[in-house]
């Protein structure tokens, strides 16, 4: 029977990476945030209501979301972040819905579809998965990535931190931790390792 494995971490705390493993492994993936765009792509409905509610800053000229505009609003004013998860998180959750079943009508049957989600805990999508695995790194790590990878201000980088779950408090409530905080090739050694006890069950 497929198993819903739930893929979470910290902001840049490297679940990606893990998912890409995953992935290569031959485990198929739903990934929220790639859904999020596609419901949040030029001319969808939720686009059209994000830029009624926030203006036209929100757009760019070819129709895709300003995200870099959004994102600095949003993560430093909470109203603001409610009001764009008030907009989105419908839509959102109902295309990966859709996604994780039409992924488990496969055949064959993989032994477990991964739900590659930030926000897995902090929206309840733990309810509905078998395993959930957490994706673990020093804060320091993370916060050095996210300035690198975001090019953000450390303040910056702290507050989108912040705006999620702490990460210590996901890793309470996994059944799989895996840190990814030191090198690649632990990494890859911790999921091929759960890989082995997935395929046996």
């Amino acid at each position: 029977m497929t198993q819903l494995i739930g893929l979470t971490g910290g902001i840049a705390s490297g679940k990606s990476t893990v998912s890409a493993m995953l992935a290569t492994a031959g485990l198929p993936i739903v990934d929220a945030d790639k859904l999020a765009w596609q419901v949040e792509g030029p001319g969808m409905p939720t686009t059209e209501k994000i830029v009624a509610h926030f203006g036209p800053q929100a757009l760019q000229p070819d129709g895709q979301l300003n995200r870099s505009w959004l994102g600095q609003l949003v993560f430093s004013d909470t109203q603001a972040m409610a009001a764009l998860t008030a907009i989105t998180q419908l839509p959102i959750q109902y295309a990966i819905l859709e996604k994780i079943v039409s992924l488990g009508q496969v055949t064959p049957a993989p032994p477990a579809i991964i739900l590659d989600i930030p926000l897995l805990f902090e929206n309840g999508w733990e309810q509905l998965c078998d395993q959930v695995m957490v994706v673990t790194a020093a804060d320091a790590v993370i916060l050095q990535r996210l300035m690198a990878r975001n090019h953000l201000t450390v303040a910056a980088a702290k507050a989108r931190m912040a705006s999620q779950l702490p990460l210590a408090a996901k890793v309470k409530q996994a059944d799989i931790v895996i840190d990814n905080g030191e090198n690649i090739d632990k990494t890859r050694t911790s999921v091929l390792k759960w890989l082995e006890t997935i395929k046996t069950n």
